[in-house]
């Protein structure tokens, strides 16, 4: 199995859950909490650039790349980029609806940055520990 993959998807709603089976699907056979915590993390990050940033606005897009190394999976959402700083909130922060992905994030990930590109486009990574076996 190649040791990357990566997928481009519409910046629409409804692609967040085709992200997440896009992910699940490269994951199959690996241990059951990975699975969990990649499908999680990429409805996340793949909701946030949707939601928050210029790939959910006309003819936007988002970019899922996964990659394996023996003990890491790492993922990378790059989204269109937007005006403002992606933040993890505190759960002590009034949020009516949502807004604590970064912290579900955070909390799964053996480490996680963002990384701005020159075109305007914004890469955030997350490295997960695989389980060997």
């Amino acid at each position: 199995m190649p040791n990357k993959w990566s997928r481009m998807f519409p910046g629409q709603a409804w692609q967040v859950a085709e992200a997440r089976h896009f992910v699940a699907a490269l994951l199959e056979g690996e241990e059951a909490g990975l699975v969990d915590d990649a499908v999680l993390i990429v409805g996340e990050l793949a909701a946030n650039a949707v939601r928050h940033t210029r790939s959910g606005w006309y003819r936007g897009w988002f970019l899922v790349v996964i990659g394996f190394t023996d003990d890491l999976l790492r993922i990378q959402v790059t989204d269109q980029g937007s005006d403002d700083e992606p933040m993890v909130r505190s759960v002590n922060t009034p949020v009516n609806e949502g807004g604590r992905g970064l912290l579900l994030v955070d909390a799964c990930a053996k480490g996680w940055g963002v990384k701005d590109r020159p075109d305007g486009a914004r890469c955030i990574w997350v490295e997960l520990a695989r389980v060997s076996g």
